[in-house]
């Protein structure tokens, strides 16, 4: 595991507002990244993602709260020096080789001349693009372009990496790849500041998560923290709201149509459960045993007040 510090952390942001017009991008998020730590930022379109990262990158000045990034000011332009960027749309001049991209990515960051050739080179070996690096951009694939966009924000090893959706163009290998590009980027002290809408590769390389809705922190901390405690759901036929009293020893029980949900409760005792209920006279008819998924966890919290997918209001999933 990552040695991840919040006593000295890369972003720390007290309630933090921003308004455009009669609009509320952000409306009080307080949130704090540690050094040495994978953070995933979630929420659905028009949440603040976005404005919060144009705040965190000085792009934008908030309407009101406090915010530090690496010690410093939102904004600080030697600060910026110290950040790895890769936005979610991105485009490079695509007579531009990947080592050139790299080294004038080299040069607005304020490396040594010395040294950006090398930093290309290194960060062209991580992204696995060294044996294109005297390619032309403009033949690369969109995987060959994110991996080269991903090479951008790894440049000079930064402090701090924001990363927007970084494995949206990728192959299966391609992100798995990406997931320990990641992961050793934070075993070296970087903060990785992560934008996903893909939960399931979100679940599998973050430390904590924040998920916000309407501007505001909906849930955040370590996935035990926000995912819960195991449950076991059953799909089970013969089963009334009045038989779960005898279902309790096991957990507290839910019975919505036909699955049953007893949450928590020890995935070692599902085969003494599953008995019961067939000695009740009832039947099972499919068993999953565990803690719900993050993009489970997800839809219930910024479902809440949304109208339903394919009504004519349904703008937010636009």
């Amino acid at each position: 595991m990552p040695r991840v510090s919040l006593d000295l952390p890369a972003i720390e942001v007290t309630d933090l507002r921003k308004r455009y017009g009669q609009v509320d991008a952000l409306a009080g998020l307080t949130m704090t990244v540690g050094r040495g730590e994978v953070f995933g930022f979630l929420g659905p379109n028009g949440a603040g993602k976005t404005t919060t990262v144009k705040l965190l990158l000085g792009l934008a000045r908030p309407t009101s709260g406090t915010g530090k990034v690496l010690g410093a000011p939102m904004g600080d332009l030697t600060t910026r020096r110290k950040i790895g960027y890769l936005p979610e749309l991105f485009r490079y001049q695509p007579w531009l080789k990947a080592r050139e991209v790299l080294t004038l990515h080299g040069e607005l960051i304020g490396l040594p001349g010395a040294r950006r050739g090398t930093a290309a080179d290194e960060a062209l070996g991580i992204v696995g693009l060294a044996d294109k690096a005297g390619e032309t951009v403009g033949k690369f694939s969109k995987g060959m372009q994110q991996r080269l966009g991903l090479g951008t924000a790894l440049l000079g090893e930064p402090a701090l990496i924001v990363l927007d959706e970084p494995t949206s163009a990728l192959d299966p290998v391609g992100r798995v790849d990406v997931r320990g590009i990641v992961r050793a980027a934070a075993d070296r002290g970087a903060a990785v500041f992560l934008n996903s809408h893909l939960l399931s590769e979100v679940e599998q390389v973050c430390d904590r998560v924040a998920i916000i809705d309407h501007g505001r922190v909906v849930a955040s901390g370590d996935l035990d923290d926000v995912l819960g405690k195991a449950e076991t759901q059953i799909r089970v036929t013969g089963l009334s709201s009045s038989d779960l009293a005898a279902i309790e020893p096991f957990g507290p029980p839910t019975l919505l149509g036909d699955l049953l949900a007893v949450r928590p409760m020890d995935e070692a005792r599902v085969p003494d459960l599953v008995a019961l209920l067939v000695s009740m006279g009832a039947k099972v008819h499919e068993v999953r045993s565990g803690r719900i998924s993050l993009e489970q966890r997800f839809l219930a919290l910024v479902s809440r007040d949304r109208p339903p997918a394919g009504t004519p209001s349904a703008q937010w999933l636009r």
